[in-house]
């Protein structure tokens, strides 16, 4: 397990090389009451669940070789697209700075 330590609005890059051609970028949104809260941009085709869901559809068979489900729509499986993750962003960091 790579261990990585980041501070509040600092990202990890997941892949984009040696083979990777998709790119997983985490941002650390918020720290705080001993949650963090991640931030997840990803290609809209690249499925992004929680573990412990990712773990039932496993479970359960409703995922392909991939750990995609072939049926499921873009909001189906929680995904957001790059846009609307800026979108959050940007408002994420109004928020901040109104905040101090």
């Amino acid at each position: 397990m790579l261990v990585l330590s980041r501070k509040n609005r600092e990202a990890v890059m997941v892949g984009g090389g040696g083979g990777f051609e998709r790119l997983l970028k985490i941002t650390v949104l918020e720290v705080a009451a001993g949650k963090v809260k991640l931030g997840f941009e990803v290609d809209a085709g690249v499925p992004v669940h929680r573990l412990e869901i990712w773990e039932r559809m496993c479970a359960r068979g409703e995922l392909d070789s991939r750990g995609a489900d072939p049926g499921a729509t873009q909001s189906d499986r929680g995904e957001v697209s790059i846009p609307a993750l800026t979108a959050a962003r940007r408002q994420s960091d109004r928020t901040a700075e109104r905040l101090g």
